[in-house]
């Protein structure tokens, strides 16, 4: 259980301050995220604390909209454009703060991974770079056109308590592709079982999983997520190196006991072990229960035949959870989920799938970084100042996240662990209450229900707590 979630040992918000009574200090909340010490010149660190203040009060608009000045804006650009400023430096004092959170709390920590990508309209490609190969139709002789898009690649860690918390980012990996290779032709020429993952760009799963856990220690709490692209066999081996522990959308059928069966087979072999009932909206908003069939089983799992020699056979849990029935308008719920933790009940099996389902707030980390950041709105032109950038964004995403997440997770905490005095005076002078929703009067969840309304949000009796996008409207709104 996470501390901030409840009350004292985390007394220090993101905004830096301690609510010991002492007014005569009031930090910015960026202070924390900050760590000046780490670039290379101290004129650098103290431009840096500047800008991430100003772009984080102009958020969603362009860089000289945030500087509000010709002088400013200048010494932005020249800031993303030193070649002495690199994405580890802007980021350095947020994996600290990470960390400090993560101290902070008890309890396992799941580190989320997963890979979005950036989009962006240049004449000239070669100063960013590409990503993908996308289909553009077809000819007038009938034959399929293609086109490579332009932009960058980031590959992220984040840290989330099991009650869905975000704690902050643990690793981030920003890339681009000169020359784009379309998979289907390589797998022609070679079988990308057999190739070293050291070679493969796949390998940032394990880096950002080496990184993670350098960064933040006690390596059994830490708990690897990922969807079906991580499902790779080096990885589960790293993480029993590291002394970590993995939890993974299973995507390959792999030999199983002795070698001639796979898991599957002994799958379907297996019996139901129990019922969980799960609320799903489809695409018109309605809500319906499903019920999802549940089987668990531990299983020896074999490498792939190429890396026998090199990888050993790994004792590992298997979870099914399937759809019983046949909805309507979607595809039934299937989820196969593969785990080196321990599972000796239905109970146990119910949690991890709940810890898998919190993958989607790194989704939810990209929405933000796309369209509150407006991260491919951006016109700088090479992808070392796009990456500067989008490190700065990263910070920024995640303050949204951090405090949507603690308004449903500590709703009675003190406001002041997520604003500061004036702030809530604001908050006080411009809406007079928190409307209709049941919050206690000088609570955290009073507070920001406020700050969404500035957004938009209507707070009526009947709607769910505030969402990220009306927060950050209100944000933007306060600010202003």
């Amino acid at each position: 259980m996470c501390s901030s979630g409840t009350t004292s040992r985390w007394s220090a918000g993101p905004d830096g301050r301690q609510d010991d009574g002492d007014e005569s200090v009031v930090e910015h909340w960026t202070e924390r995220e900050i760590d000046k010490t780490a670039f290379k010149d101290a004129r650098l660190g103290q431009r840096f604390g500047e800008l991430l203040k100003q772009i984080g009060d102009g958020m969603g608009g362009s860089i000289p909209f945030a500087c509000q000045d010709w002088a400013n804006t200048k010494a932005a650009y020249r800031f993303f454009a030193n070649e002495r400023v690199e994405e580890a430096d802007i980021l350095s004092g947020h994996f600290a703060a990470t960390r400090a959170r993560y101290d902070d709390c008890t309890g396992p920590i799941l580190l989320i991974q997963d890979t979005t990508e950036f989009s962006y309209q240049r004449a000239n490609t070669s100063a960013i770079g590409l990503t993908k190969s996308v289909n553009s139709g077809r000819d007038k002789d009938g034959r399929w056109r293609h086109h490579t898009v332009c932009g960058m690649l980031m590959h992220s860690s984040l840290a989330v308590t099991v009650e869905g918390l975000p704690l902050g980012l643990a690793a981030v990996k920003f890339w681009t592709r000169k020359k784009f290779k379309g998979t289907a032709q390589l797998k022609k020429k070679i079988n990308p079982t057999r190739v070293p993952i050291e070679k493969k760009e796949s390998v940032r799963w394990l880096d950002n999983l080496r990184q993670s856990i350098e960064r933040l220690g006690q390596p059994e709490r830490c708990i690897h997520i990922g969807d079906r692209e991580s499902d790779i066999y080096e990885l589960y081996c790293l993480t029993q190196e590291l002394g970590a522990h993995f939890l993974v959308r299973a995507c390959v059928d792999r030999l199983a006991g002795d070698g001639g069966h796979t898991i599957a087979t002994e799958m379907e072999e297996t019996s139901v072990k129990g019922l969980h009932y799960i609320d799903v909206r489809n695409d018109k908003g309605e809500t319906t229960k499903a019920a999802l069939e549940i089987k668990f089983k531990r299983i020896a799992v074999l490498p792939p035949i190429g890396k026998q020699k090199r990888y050993p056979a790994l004792d590992l849990t298997i979870i099914h959870a399937t759809e019983r029935g046949t909805p309507k308008g979607r595809k039934p719920i299937e989820w196969k989920l593969i785990t080196d933790l321990a599972v000796r009940g239905r109970s146990e099996a119910i949690e991890k799938i709940n810890w898998y389902a919190m993958r989607w707030k790194i989704e939810v980390f990209h929405k933000i970084l796309k369209s509150g950041c407006k991260a491919e709105d951006s016109k700088l032109r090479t992808a070392e100042r796009l990456a500067n950038l989008m490190a700065v964004f990263c910070i920024l995403s995640w303050r949204v996240l951090w405090l949507t997440m603690l308004n449903r997770i500590a709703p009675d905490a003190s406001p002041k662990l997520a604003l500061t005095d004036t702030e809530i005076a604001l908050l006080d002078q411009l809406i007079s209450g928190a409307s209709h929703r049941r919050c206690r009067p000088g609570t955290l969840a009073f507070y920001l229900t406020k700050l969404a309304r500035l957004g938009g949000y209507l707070a009526r009796a009947g709607d769910p707590p505030p969402g990220n996008v009306v927060i950050w409207r209100g944000l933007s709104r306060l600010t202003d």
